[in-house]
């Protein structure tokens, strides 16, 4: 069994945090040390520049795409197939400068970041949002495969990651108000529907 990838914390950058303070006079701060939970959370205060389907939305994609670029890491580890390997590659090189750039919205709205590497625990925050997400027996199944079979379970667990990824922003298309998070929504459905048309078109080409 190969040992489970970790997701290392995100880090914010106190610059950013000190600019959201002229960014918005309908909230304030986030105390990014408090270990509060999302159930105790005060209600999101919404603004002229966000509401609270772009907050769902950044919350539930931090997590979700932390999942995806470990379920990568897992793949440049384990396959030898050139093209998981260059769909890994591009999903990690993609998706963490994505995460990276949600944190930030959030700390700038004075909202709760959910830990990236707590993929699985969500309490408090609307599952609707985490469509998609693989469960624990799943992220163990490919952990104990290997070869052509492990190639064949990421495809299709990273379809389904994928297209989960794809529902999340159009929710986001129709109901959010920030325009950085409605065009980075846009940008997701693009690129992962392409990359979904890719994945497929390899699963069709593997042996069964």
């Amino acid at each position: 069994m190969r040992p489970r990838l970790l997701i290392a914390s995100i880090a914010i950058p106190t610059a950013l945090a000190i600019g959201a303070c002229s960014g918005s006079s309908d909230h304030g701060s986030m105390d990014m040390g408090d270990s509060t939970s999302a159930s105790e959370a005060a209600p999101i205060a919404e603004s002229a520049d966000f509401n609270k389907v772009d907050v769902g939305f950044a919350q539930g994609m931090i997590p979700h795409h932390a999942q995806a670029v470990e379920m990568a890491d897992m793949a440049i580890d384990s396959s030898t197939n050139t093209d998981v390997l260059d769909l890994a590659r591009a999903i990690k090189g993609a998706q963490q400068p994505e995460i990276d750039q949600m944190t930030g919205w959030l700390v700038a709205w004075g909202q709760k970041v959910p830990e990236a590497s707590g993929a699985h625990d969500m309490t408090g925050m609307d599952s609707m949002m985490m469509s998609g997400m693989m469960t624990d027996a799943d992220m163990q199944r490919l952990e104990d495969s290997s070869g052509a079979a492990f190639d064949r379970l990421w495809l299709e667990l990273m379809v389904l990651h994928h297209e989960g990824a794809v529902a999340m922003s159009e929710d986001e298309i129709a109901g959010g108000k920030s325009p950085e998070a409605v065009t980075l929504a846009g940008t997701i459905v693009e690129a992962q529907q392409a990359e979904i048309a890719t994945m497929n078109k390899l699963i069709a080409s593997m042996p069964s």
